[in-house]
């Protein structure tokens, strides 16, 4: 069993690991290269097109449900609100053009054709439910309360920036990275905002891979512990095509979808032999929504970073999505 257990864990290790670097890379690169500005004017206004942005970025990025997170993490950062957040974070995991090439080749074009607009209509309802969805507003910073980072040129709040003294001045900071880098070099940047694209580059790096990781790494790995202990304890292939060809394959392709992590990409030859043993086709589908968006790690991490009532409400939407269109596509 404890062999079985480390086979597992390896396995989704090795699967999980480049799309979870990129999608650190990607936030980093947003810290350090995405104005705030920009992210607030087309991420964070009211209406349907910053969801409808969000959505159909997501689509596009090659990263996982895993790889998602500290995108989504950083996007909520730099401002923007709360839908179209939670609309990548259904979005992105769920599809990928590999993802769509491998649905085409095992399970056909009718599969392939209705997962694509399903994802985006998920994505669509998952923004316009978590935009009615009252938040503790952002406060009000004052303009003399706030500071300019020397290093990033990130803006900061003085109150609880981190800062030093140079030349008789106070500088603030977004993080220790940029404390360091300043104290380390201050005369590189004092007096103007640096622009060395190579210190910023490596700035990017920095926060992807270190800060990034201190933030929501540990509950990335819990997430990945319990998904490879249900898959060394339960297997449960045989028993699917045995016990839940009807209408209980539906909830067993949801459950089976929540409490586990696979990829878009994974899940298709999975739901493959699903059907193949004699699966519902709508199950199937449910389980090709379900399986990429959710996880023990983003419901880990939606609960710290966003709190237990929209992790709620996030679960239940992609549940209630997810069924209705499996369901639908079973009627086609």
């Amino acid at each position: 069993m404890v062999v079985q257990y480390l086979i597992a864990f390896k396995v989704y290790l090795i699967d999980v690991l480049p799309f979870l670097a990129i999608g650190f890379l990607l936030s980093g690169l947003i810290h350090e290269f995405v104005p705030s500005a920009w992210v607030e004017r087309h991420l964070g206004g009211g209406g349907i097109k910053p969801i409808l942005y969000s959505t159909l970025a997501g689509t596009i990025l090659p990263i996982c449900c895993l790889g998602s997170l500290p995108v989504a993490v950083s996007l909520h950062q730099k401002g923007a609100r709360l839908g179209p957040v939670l609309a990548f974070l259904v979005a992105t995991p769920a599809t990928s053009i590999t993802a769509l090439l491998v649905t085409y080749g095992l399970l056909g074009l009718n599969f392939t054709i209705f997962i694509f607009f399903a994802v985006i209509a998920m994505g669509l309802v998952m923004g316009l439910v978590g935009n009615l969805i009252k938040v503790r507003p952002k406060v009000f910073i004052p303009q003399e309360q706030q500071a300019l980072d020397p290093v990033c040129g990130m803006s900061v709040e003085v109150g609880k920036a981190a800062k030093t003294e140079y030349g008789g001045e106070t500088y603030y900071f977004c993080c220790s990275h940029c404390q360091q880098a300043f104290e380390s070099r201050p005369e590189e940047y004092v007096g103007a905002y640096s622009r060395n694209i190579a210190h910023r580059i490596k700035h990017a790096f920095r926060y992807a891979f270190v800060d990034m990781v201190k933030e929501i790494g540990p509950e990335l790995l819990l997430g990945l512990a319990l998904a490879a202990l249900v898959v060394a304890v339960a297997p449960v292939g045989e028993f699917v095509g045995a016990h839940f060809g009807g209408g209980l394959g539906y909830l067993f392709s949801l459950g089976f979808g929540l409490i586990m992590y696979i990829c878009s990409t994974a899940s298709v030859p999975l739901v493959h032999a699903f059907v193949s043993q004699g699966m519902n086709i709508g199950a199937g589908m449910v389980l090709l929504l379900v399986g990429p968006i959710t996880s023990w790690g983003t419901i880990l991490v939606l609960r710290k970073e966003f709190g237990g009532r929209i992790l709620a409400i996030y679960l239940a939407v992609v549940s209630v999505m997810s069924l209705a269109l499996g369901y639908c596509f079973s009627m086609i």
